[in-house]
């Protein structure tokens, strides 16, 4: 863009080039001036760079073109043939106010200054090779640091040869035990850090090289633990202080107000808190709880955590931990809230679920002219619509009769599938988008469509209207499928 006024290139298609006009109406020019194209197909996901190429033909003074997010054209390449940047917006238009108030840029999730601790507890009890394969997965969810965990009155006579298979593998590696024997064996083999030391054993943090993480002598003991990070301030040792986050109902309010105390005390001191008593110990979803607590850590720079996933339900703690670190950082940096910087800690429940009126989809729906199904959620339900008839509902059995599919089971077996995915988009409150999965954020992982598997076995897909990067477009050309 140029230091002049920005104006704004929005190319679209042709179903949605009204209620696109509508949205920008609403916004007004006051930030930029904005000219929408039309660039001849009705579907807007299905331009590909070909037709852009042949058909887009930019009035005079525009300054940057914006795309719809499912096109998926070359913006280098398309930049570089008009001569003005081409940028890729939001998947839905309803979308665009925030897109276009975070000046038409995506939030920059790409740094952290949090360091995941990711625990195997159950280290004793698994082979080498196997801690090395749970090691690598757990560093592919985000963990930085792998911490190996020793279990109470249970040998660990491979100890020393996990630390330092994981060493040669390019691991960070932590020794968690509260046997000191185990923990001056870790420190021995190579490990970076041990957890934990406390005042009375903290003299043999002079002895080696491993970073310790000093705790209080006794449950709750913060003078005990700020008499440690003396000993170690004095040394001019390196070290981490975690007064220890204790459950809910067993002091959790009561550990909360020791890191705030700790943290006054000892303002420049490496402090870690370990999530995992809250996260697994309470029977809750643990997206929430992570976010909650790691705008603590980021209130009070703690710079490293402790993840513990154990318990089925904490299955994707550390990627959400991965999640929270990335939004914490970046909300701190922007002076900000939380908010507004992605939806991968909202699972379950988005905050704008609908990506089109009940209004919207009725102007859509009058302007369809073949016999495709299309699919959409709003606030008064699910519809389903295609020239010949539009019909809303809540509940997926409740389409079947209307649809004339008894004896196209392809077609039955697909529009069976989208409206139960609608049907649980909208009771949750979920965006919903034809021929897309779900966006769970970081409860699971992202995985490509059947779409391949199910045109192998003899289907035409006669509703896919909104091709994504990874499948097949349904025409070269560009036009919609009949």
């Amino acid at each position: 863009m140029t230091d002049a006024r920005p104006h704004l290139a929005l190319l679209t298609g042709q179903l949605a080039h009204d209620r696109l006009a509508r949205l920008m109406d609403e916004m007004g020019r006051e930030a930029f001036d904005w000219t929408i194209i039309d660039i001849g197909v009705k579907v807007a996901a299905l331009m590909t760079e070909k037709i852009i190429l042949r058909r887009l033909s930019l009035p005079d003074g525009i300054t940057g073109v914006v795309l719809p997010g499912r096109c998926r054209a070359d913006l280098e390449s398309l930049s570089s043939h008009f001569g003005v940047p081409f940028e890729r917006g939001p998947d839905e238009i309803i979308d665009l106010p925030v897109y276009f108030g975070r000046g038409g840029r995506e939030p920059d999730l790409s740094q952290h200054d949090l360091r995941i601790f990711a625990e195997i507890t159950e280290a004793p009890e698994l082979s080498v090779d196997a801690i090395l394969a749970k090691a690598e997965q757990l560093r592919a969810a985000g963990g930085d640091v792998i911490d190996i965990g020793g279990l109470p009155d249970m040998p660990f006579p491979h100890l020393a040869d996990t630390v330092k298979a994981l060493k040669s593998a390019g691991f960070l590696v932590s020794v968690d035990s509260a046997n000191l024997d185990e923990l001056l064996t870790g420190a021995r083999a190579g490990c970076d850090f041990l957890l934990s030391l406390n005042e009375e054993t903290v003299h043999h943090a002079r002895d080696i090289d491993a970073v310790p993480v000093l705790v209080p002598a006794t449950s709750g003991d913060l003078e005990s633990l700020c008499r440690a990070a003396e000993k170690m301030e004095a040394w001019g040792l390196p070290y981490m202080a975690d007064p220890i986050l204790d459950p809910i109902h067993f002091g959790f309010a009561a550990s909360l107000a020791r890191y705030v105390e700790f943290r006054r005390r000892f303002p420049e001191t490496e402090m870690l808190m370990g999530t995992g008593n809250l996260t697994e110990l309470t029977e809750a979803d643990t997206s929430g709880i992570t976010a909650t607590l790691l705008g603590v850590c980021s209130e009070l720079s703690i710079r490293n955590v402790l993840v513990v996933q154990v318990s089925p339900h904490t299955r994707r703690t550390i990627e959400e931990h991965d999640a929270a670190r990335r939004i914490m950082f970046a909300a701190r940096r922007d002076h900000a809230l939380p908010k507004g910087y992605g939806g991968a800690l909202c699972s379950l429940h988005e905050r704008k679920p609908y990506a089109n009126t009940p209004e919207g989809v009725e102007v859509s729906a009058k302007a369809v002219r073949d016999q495709n199904f299309r699919i959409e959620v709003a606030e008064d339900g699910i519809h389903i619509y295609n020239r010949d008839l539009h019909v809303t509902d809540t509940d997926a059995f409740e389409f079947f009769p209307h649809l004339g599919v008894e004896n196209d089971g392809g077609h039955a077996f697909y529009l069976g599938a989208e409206l139960a995915r609608a049907e649980i988009a909208f009771g949750l409150g979920k965006r919903y988008a034809q021929d897309n999965p779900l966006d769970w954020g970081a409860a699971m992982d992202r995985k490509e469509e059947d779409v391949t598997r199910l045109q192998e076995a003899g289907h035409t897909l006669k509703g896919k209207q909104r091709p994504t990067p990874n499948s097949p477009r349904p025409d070269a050309s560009g036009e919609e499928p009949s």
